[in-house]
């Protein structure tokens, strides 16, 4: 049985814990939502923020959440505009550990493979490395050749040895961890970098960035492998396929949006769909690196068979841009998000739809049937707000 719950924000993102069963989404109301992801039942509400939720992580266990945002607020693991990293016990009982050491807008934290550090980067030339635990600052990762980067996303690699992150104007950064040493700076993209992704087996890094390349490096010493181009305006992410032998990238400009396949060794490009009316903004491989999934500025999500370049599946799933995309850990399940307030839940292999989660809204399941001294703009109003009215009843006393 499917089931409708409301929400009144924009949801920015969404994360699956490690088992599959919970389901975490962040956007403008400034808390973080946890659903069952089974049945759709809204189980907790956590605040702590003032503004907008952009990032949610949880660390490998499933004990800890990281959430990332603009307000300097947080819950669990989160960091913002304040300076702070702050760690927060799931169970809230235990007092959160406010971790200081920043000294402008914290945009970025990630989780280590194994769960025991935290890293966080921001726009005060600093990358810390923090114990999960203890809350001690391990490591300070810094340009060297500059005092004033801007650092944007962080990435471990997969065996959790090495930190890159994403800058404006400065590149691409990698450390290894247990020296604190840079290993390289990747400077081929002179513009922002949104995305950075580690290959499956850690030898590669690809970054996409505003000036519409994707970079390819080699993780051990930074050297450029190949620069992709082919897009027409901004990278908006990159995805590695499961094998590590294709990457695609998609995003777009006013005129339209695209997403590219890659061989990640030859750099040939093997595939390219446009769409003419929608920016793509979420890409995600199905788990067996046949189907690629896409979420478009027009709230559209698609099924691509990458073989034969056809769209198997088109949902209409948001009103408004798709913001996020995420498939869950048993590999069952797609999850989407968007500017409509949604969370979406397809079956991943049919793309069935299983599910709508929202929170209530103001005036939900208010019936307004036959109600009086309203203007129709004022009951639309009403129904977007979660009223309900029965258009057979309504029609019955308009035609008498």
């Amino acid at each position: 049985m499917l089931w409708t719950t409301w929400v009144t924000d924009n949801i920015e993102s969404l994360a699956f814990a490690p088992d599959g069963r919970t389901l975490a989404s962040g956007g403008d109301a400034a808390i973080v939502q946890l659903w069952d992801a089974h049945n759709g039942t809204h189980s907790q509400a956590l605040s702590g923020q003032s503004g907008p939720v952009f990032a949610l992580a949880w660390s490998p266990d499933g004990s800890l959440l990281a959430s990332g945002g603009v307000d300097g607020g947080i819950r669990l693991a989160s960091a913002g505009s304040n300076t702070l990293v702050t760690i927060w016990d799931l169970d809230g009982l235990t007092p959160p550990r406010l971790l200081r050491g920043h000294r402008s807008l914290v945009f970025g934290v990630a989780w280590s493979p194994d769960g025991r550090f935290l890293a966080s980067s921001g726009l005060d030339n600093a990358v810390r490395l923090w114990d999960a635990t203890t809350g001690e600052a391990r490591q300070i990762l810094r340009d060297p050749d500059h005092v004033n980067t801007l650092f944007y996303g962080v990435a471990w690699s997969p065996d959790g040895k090495f930190l890159a992150s994403a800058s404006y104007h400065q590149g691409m950064h990698v450390w290894e961890v247990t020296t604190g040493t840079r290993r390289w700076v990747g400077r081929a993209q002179p513009t922002r970098i949104r995305r950075v992704a580690w290959s499956p087996d850690g030898r590669y890094l690809a970054s996409g960035s505003d000036d519409g390349s994707v970079c390819l490096w080699k993780a051990s010493d930074g050297t450029l492998l190949q620069q992709f181009q082919g897009h027409r305006g901004m990278v908006m992410g990159v995805a590695w396929s499961p094998d590590g032998t294709r990457l695609a990238s998609g995003g777009g400009s006013r005129s339209g949006g695209e997403f590219v396949v890659w061989d990640a060794q030859s750099g040939e490009c093997l595939q390219t769909w446009s769409e003419p009316n929608a920016i793509v903004n979420a890409l995600v491989w199905s788990p067996t690196g046949e189907v690629l999934l896409s979420g478009g500025s027009d709230g559209s999500v698609r099924w691509w068979d990458v073989q034969h370049r056809e769209c198997l599946v088109l949902r209409q799933g948001h009103q408004g841009a798709v913001q996020s995309l995420r498939v869950s850990p048993d590999e069952k399940t797609l999850a989407s998000c968007g500017d409509d307030n949604a969370i979406q839940l397809w079956d991943l292999q049919s793309g069935e739809h299983l599910q709508t989660l929202r929170r209530d809204r103001p005036y939900e399941r208010l019936n307004i049937t036959g109600i009086r001294g309203v203007t129709k703009a004022q009951k639309a109003t009403l129904r977007a707000l979660g009223a309900v009215e029965d258009a057979a009843v309504s029609s019955t006393r308009q035609a008498l």
